[in-house]
């Protein structure tokens, strides 16, 4: 049996191509499209992000606008400058940096974000609309996810998805989004019992628990996909939550890195331009 790499740079790519095409359909229209992303305080790797999603905005023609809060702000100031960004009519889309110093309500925030402009999911109202059926709106690694099985026609429906974590940015949506598309759908987490007996079950594998390897030969049916949503920083480089043995046995696979993490940040990119 062939093994299919699912590489995310082809989806990316292809994403990106629909992505410039949307920005220079609204700048001939006279539309701006912008992204602004919010931080409060000076958190590392929030900045960093911040430099990677903006070279990507740069690259696209997407515009960008950087609001910087202090360590202090409270979570009143925070939603204030939440509102601002709404009532802007340049700002397309708006990401607050999570997470927040922690006299900031975090929920607080997401609640104020415009549904129509919220990038990450925060608002509840796009998760409950998730939720009811009614939307695909999710976070971008979730909605990652879904794109490299669409690209790589992985079928889905009637399939059996077994989801490794049950977080809200992304073993959830990536649950839901699975089960609109028919899949039949078990949430595994750190309370589940016999948990690798459900996860030989599996025609689809979605691992996102954050342990490194976790996911071993023994635990995978032959002929499973994997979708490794895993980053894990070890003494060897960057790996993911499915051990490199484990892949031998699937039919398809994302690798880490180079894979789920290259689509998300484009991902985000194509949150900017949705109601474009």
């Amino acid at each position: 049996m062939e093994t299919l790499v699912m590489s995310g740079r082809p989806v990316a790519d292809a994403y990106k191509e629909q992505i410039k095409e949307k920005v220079e359909a609204a700048q001939q229209s006279g539309k701006k499209v912008t992204l602004a992303i919010l931080t409060v305080g000076q958190d590392p790797a929030s900045f960093v992000y911040r430099k990677r999603l903006l070279k990507i905005t740069e690259s696209l023609g997407i515009g960008s606008r950087c609001v910087e809060l202090p360590e202090t702000a409270t979570t009143e100031e925070t939603v204030a400058a939440i509102r601002k960004l709404n009532e802007d009519p340049d700002v397309t889309g708006i990401l607050p940096m999570m997470p927040m110093p922690k006299q900031v309500d975090g929920d607080a925030v997401g609640a104020a974000l415009a549904p129509e402009k919220d990038m990450d999911c925060l608002n509840p109202a796009n998760g409950g609309a998730l939720l009811m059926g009614k939307g695909r709106w999710a976070a971008c690694t979730p909605r990652a996810c879904m794109a490299m099985l669409k690209f790589y026609k992985i079928p889905l429906d009637g399939k059996h998805a077994v989801v490794l974590g049950r977080s809200n940015v992304v073993g959830k949506p990536v649950a839901l989004l699975l089960l609109q598309e028919n899949c039949t759908v078990t949430v595994c987490h750190s309370h589940t019992k016999n948990l690798p007996e459900l996860v030989r079950q599996a025609d689809i594998v979605v691992a996102a628990i954050g342990k490194a390897g976790f996911v071993t030969p023994d635990m995978v049916k032959p002929g499973a996909v994997i979708v490794d949503v895993g980053i894990n920083v070890t003494e060897t480089g960057i790996v993911g939550d499915v051990a490199p043995e484990a892949t031998e046995k699937a039919s398809a696979f994302t690798p880490v890195p180079g894979g789920v993490g290259v689509v998300s940040n484009v991902m985000m990119m194509d949150a900017v331009v949705r109601n474009v």
